[in-house]
Formats: structure tokens, C-alpha cells, sequence
């Protein structure tokens, strides 16, 4: 019985774990400044990686907000389009990612359950690079919108 057990948790986790590899927006991508269009009062995501996170995807970002100062945030959940915690984000408290197609994702952050920012994350054919392309309120209340180029490390 334990061996039935511990057949089928391996073939799950092999399972799991070829599932996310075959996902090309999992990785590490850098922010490649020159191809981006950056609106004043956005933060700069200098860097975004994705891994798996048992059943779920770790989403770690690491770059600078309008002032300079640095920042770091992390969302663990699914591309199911479902709201999950962020932490390291003043704007949002919840941050929802929609898988669309294989190389699309939707982007939807909150703060207190209103909506702050909302994007779409297109990973290219060849997997080397993404764009996100997104609108939000700064901390005045405008609406402003960026589009941030990455390339995959």
C-alpha cells in the first residue's frame, strides 16, 4: 500500500512540476529598459521571476517604486484569475493572474477589493522575451498606463 502511495504522489509531482516547465512564462525576466515605454508615477519591476510553489506559482518581483526606493513584492497562487494575497505591494492586497492562452496573461491587482491596476502579460513565440502592458491609478488618482519590455534570463 505505501508503495501504491508513494508511486503516485512522484508521478503527480513529475506531473506538476512538467505542467509549470512547459508554462513559458515561468522563469526570470529581466526589465530591459530601452524597449519599455515607462509612465512617470508607475514602479519600475526591474526583475519578475516565476516558480512553481507546490500547486501554485510563487510570483517574486524586485525593482524600485516612483520615489527610487526599492521594492519587493510576492503573490502565490494560480493563473486561475482568482483573487490571492500580495505582500510588498502599498497599491494592492490581492493580485489575480488569468491564464488566457499559452502565451497570454491577464493581471488584475486590488487594494481594499477596488481595482488599482490591470494589464496583460504576452510572452513572445520563441519564449525570449514579454511584454506587460498596463493602466492604474498612481498615488494622485491619475490614470496612467506603461508598457514594461523584459527579456528572459
Amino acid at each position: 500500500m505505501n508503495v501504491r502511495k508513494t508511486a503516485l504522489t512522484v508521478a503527480v509531482l513529475l506531473i506538476g512540476t512538467m505542467c509549470f516547465a512547459q508554462n513559458p512564462n515561468m522563469g526570470t525576466w529581466k526589465l530591459n529598459e530601452a524597449k519599455s515605454k515607462l509612465a512617470a508615477g508607475f514602479p519600475k519591476n526591474t526583475t519578475v521571476t516565476y516558480e512553481a510553489a507546490g500547486d501554485s506559482i510563487k510570483a517574486t518581483v524586485d525593482g524600485v517604486d516612483p520615489q527610487g526606493k526599492p521594492t519587493h513584492t510576492v503573490w502565490i497562487g494560480k493563473f486561475d484569475g482568482k483573487d490571492y494575497p500580495v505582500t510588498g505591494d502599498p497599491t494592492a492586497d490581492t493580485r489575480a493572474l488569468k491564464q488566457i492562452d499559452a502565451h497570454t496573461l491577464e493581471l488584475t491587482s486590488k487594494k481594499g477589493g477596488k481595482v488599482t491596476l490591470t494589464g496583460k502579460i504576452v510572452v513572445a513565440a520563441d519564449g525570449k522575451s514579454r511584454t506587460l502592458t498596463a493602466s492604474g491609478t498612481d498615488s494622485m488618482g491619475m490614470k496612467v498606463e506603461g508598457m514594461s519590455f523584459y527579456d528572459k534570463q
